[in-house]
């Protein structure tokens, strides 16, 4: 059954307009919902499909249209089965009916080839589609190609992806530092990234922000500079996992991102949602970590 209020698709113009809209409005943070089962436990939770629910429509209500983005992890709410994709259908929707300037990015990290990878857009990214979100993570290591029904289907609807570059975990270096014939495999990622933006923002005179954002980890240090990676030609957004509880802060981002500090929406799950499960205290916790990270990033401007 689809919740009241679940089938719009993505709202009004492109995603990197409206993010980038959000970003200067409310700052460039991004709140993770991950409700995993020491979380749940945490806020006095059962590890159930209630507790799921009460975890993940509090937060938004605390945070809908006073942090730029929330970004529900796809994998929390599947572990319960049907009953959890309704809940996050219902999330979806709950967002969506709020009409706030707060973009949902969907945490799933979506890969596949041909008919396979058209079924995952026609989930995520058509409008109308009960798990339809304003930008979906996508895997691009089946080749950057097999993510092209992802592509159209998000510049149809006027949703956005975040492409898998450089991530925060430690395995990730293996196959994303990794040089071929083009260069780096996260290098030509972001080429590819940059060419789509270039399209869509061709029509503006080049100004704004794409929709085809990367993401980027917030500890990854020099990577970006040892190997070539230029984020600021990408022109999209680049979400920036790996802020507070994993050990980055304010300045740490905005030594990673240099000149692309403009375009950077960081990330935040566990520093934010340690602080529930009052819905005053989560606000606090956004609240000041947007202040760190709006300081860091906005300082140079």
């Amino acid at each position: 059954m689809t919740p009241d209020g679940a089938g719009g698709g993505p709202r009004g113009p492109a995603f990197g307009a409206r993010l980038a809209v959000a970003m200067d409005e409310l700052g460039p943070l991004c709140v993770g919902i991950d409700p995993h089962p020491g979380l749940l436990h945490a806020w006095g939770l059962p590890d159930d499909v209630t507790g799921l629910r009460e975890l993940a429509l509090r937060t938004a209500d605390a945070l809908t249209g006073h942090v730029a983005a929330l970004k529900p992890q796809a994998a929390f709410f599947e572990r319960h089965g049907a009953p959890g994709i309704e809940v996050l259908a219902e999330l979806l929707a709950h967002v969506r009916s709020a009409g706030t300037a707060t973009q949902v990015v969907l945490d799933a990290k979506r890969g596949d080839i041909g008919s396979s990878m058209q079924g995952y857009a026609d989930a995520y990214l058509r409008p109308g589609a009960p798990l339809a979100c304003d930008a979906l993570t996508v895997t691009p290591y089946l080749g950057f190609g097999s993510l092209a029904p992802a592509v159209e289907a998000a510049a149809e609807a006027g949703a956005g992806l975040f492409v898998l570059a450089l991530t925060s975990n430690p395995e990730g270096s293996a196959v994303q530092h990794a040089v071929g014939p083009d260069g780096a495999v996260a290098v030509t990622v972001a080429r590819e990234a940059a060419r789509l933006n270039a399209a869509e923002l061709a029509g503006s005179g080049g100004r704004g922000l794409g929709s085809v954002g990367l993401v980027v980890g917030a500890t990854v240090g020099e990577a970006p500079a040892h190997l070539g990676l230029d984020l600021a030609a990408v022109r999209g957004p680049l979400l920036a996992p790996g802020y507070g509880a994993q050990g980055a802060r304010g300045d740490d981002v905005a030594r990673v991102f240099a000149a692309a500090r403009d375009q950077v929406l960081v990330s935040s799950s566990r520093g934010v949602l340690g602080a529930g499960p009052d819905g005053g205290a989560l606000l606090a916790a956004a609240r000041e970590a947007s202040a760190d990270v709006t300081r860091a990033l906005r300082a140079a401007r």
